[in-house]
């Protein structure tokens, strides 16, 4: 605590020499209106920005005129906006929810209160939904400066999660402590150093460190989100451990446990998959000689949808994490993020994703496919199970992907039967082939002499617009070939 306050009493001094017209700084002395300080908070995260600082600050009890300390009578520990204490109240009122954090030291006997603030990153950081920027010394509305946020925003997408500092300035204990070296060299199958100089080196190489001009290492984001030993370690990404829920029923009423996986994903992802696969139901399977217990779902499936949920999640979401919720009927997979492609171009569209760092790394150690024919082996282990098809559904803030157990297609509704219709001529696109009457048949075991009952499928799902005519000038429907609408 005292060597908190010491680095804090060094960075308030030479906050005090920069310039009045620093975009990313402001002094205030007692002016602690709840509103003002989170249109603050707003204009000086997206002005740290644009000024390429990794932190800006709002600091209280110093004379704006002359940067005096004089001390602040604000006490942000007593501060209340209606019932609620300030601190939550403002970071329940940020969008997203970027990391500040307030603080209160003596000075010369004088009360100082200071917010360090984390630049905006992904997106501009809002307050009740309207971003500020600052003007020189002036804390403006964003939409009133069209040339500054279009700065801002070229700006933030040059921001990388993956190369952003998780833990900063630690020595070399502490990094070989926080991560898992050694399954590193076992995954890349490797030999394990002998020595810790080699082992760092290796680290920095990848990217997963970073060492310092004063000697020390700061552990990268990259480094800790696929080699932590325990993300809890790492404040802003212990809420990107995964959570896997098993619930009673069809519902959410009654859990019946309920666990994260706190390692890195790296090497926590078998663990990750194996207790998934603990938690489904099985059914017998008689063969010839012997019984044997079937999974419902596809491991595959399940192996594809979890590395795909880890993956292409948005980190800037930080109030949210990666979850498999089980239930009776149906597994549903949630990642934050709305998904950068359409989902119905998720099964032929080339790979895609924000984080091209983190999806490299897993594609080497065999964790996800390098062309993106993940949601391809997805859909056809799928029809192999005869399951009905996966329901890929895109929220605002996140992805989430239902995997229903087996069920007649007598019991699945109408937008099953073109939900599955659709993906299967995706697939067999795709794999250089075309759906037909035959081919959908084959995907939900439908008889020859039935094959009216896939004409009525295939027609609704080309009323859907989903799918179209190969040949509009073939007149026979039972050798009719079919491609999907962006085809």
């Amino acid at each position: 605590m005292i060597e908190e306050e010491i680095e804090l009493k060094k960075l308030l001094e030479e906050l005090i020499t920069y310039s009045a017209e620093e975009e990313w700084l402001e002094f205030k002395l007692n002016n602690y209106n709840p509103e003002e300080i989170g249109q603050y908070i707003s204009a000086l995260s997206n002005s740290a920005v644009l000024n390429n600082k990794p932190k800006a600050y709002l600091v209280f009890g110093i004379d704006d005129d002359n940067h005096n300390i004089v001390g602040t009578i604000f006490d942000p520990k007593k501060t209340k906006k209606g019932n609620e204490l300030l601190e939550p109240w403002l970071i329940n009122r940020l969008s997203p929810k970027i990391d500040f954090v307030i603080k209160k030291i003596q000075y010369n006997d004088k009360n100082i209160v200071m917010v360090k603030i984390d630049a905006a990153s992904n997106s501009p950081t809002t307050f009740l939904k309207t971003a500020y920027i600052r003007v020189s010394s002036y804390k403006k509305k964003l939409s009133e400066y069209p040339e500054k946020e279009r700065k801002l925003w070229k700006n933030l997408s040059k921001i990388v999660f993956e190369n952003d500092k998780a833990l900063k300035n630690t020595n070399i204990d502490t990094v070989l402590k926080l991560l898992d070296y050694p399954n590193y060299f076992s995954l890349l199958e490797m030999n394990l150093p002998d020595n810790k100089e080699a082992i760092l080196k290796k680290f920095i190489e990848e990217k997963l460190i970073s060492k310092e001009k004063n000697g020390k290492y700061t552990i990268l984001n990259l480094g800790a989100i696929l080699f932590a030993k325990n993300l809890n370690n790492f404040d802003h990404l212990s809420r990107k451990a995964i959570r896997i829920i098993k619930y009673k029923g069809k519902n959410r009423i009654e859990t019946i446990k309920e666990h994260q996986m706190s390692k890195g994903y790296a090497i926590g992802f078998e663990e990750i998959v194996n207790y998934v696969n603990d938690q489904l139901p099985s059914n017998e399977e008689i063969g010839q000689a012997f019984r044997r217990e079937v999974r419902m779902f596809p491991e595959i499936a399940i192996r594809e949808l979890i590395a795909n949920a880890l993956i292409h999640q948005d980190f800037s979401v930080t109030g949210a994490s990666p979850s498999v919720e089980i239930f009776d009927d149906r597994i549903e997979i949630n990642n934050p993020g709305k998904p950068i492609i359409s989902t119905y171009r998720f099964i032929d569209h080339n790979p895609q994703s924000r984080n091209e760092k983190l999806a490299y790394f897993m594609r080497r150690i065999n964790i996800c496919e390098e062309r993106g024919s993940g949601i391809d082996k997805v859909i056809h282990a799928t029809e192999l199970y005869q399951l009905p098809a996966p329901n890929f559904i895109e929220a605002d803030s996140f992805l989430k992907v239902i995997l229903y157990a087996y069920k007649p297609l007598n019991k699945m509704d109408k937008q099953d039967k073109i939900r599955a219709c659709y993906q299967h001529c995706c697939l067999k696109i795709v794999s250089g082939d075309f759906m037909t009457n035959q081919s959908l048949r084959e995907r939900f075991s439908i008889k020859e002499s039935n094959y009216s009952v896939a004409s009525r499928v295939i027609a609704d799902t080309i009323n859907s617009k989903l799918i179209k005519v190969y040949d509009p000038d073939n007149k026979s429907k039972r050798y009719t070939k079919y491609i999907p609408f962006w085809n």
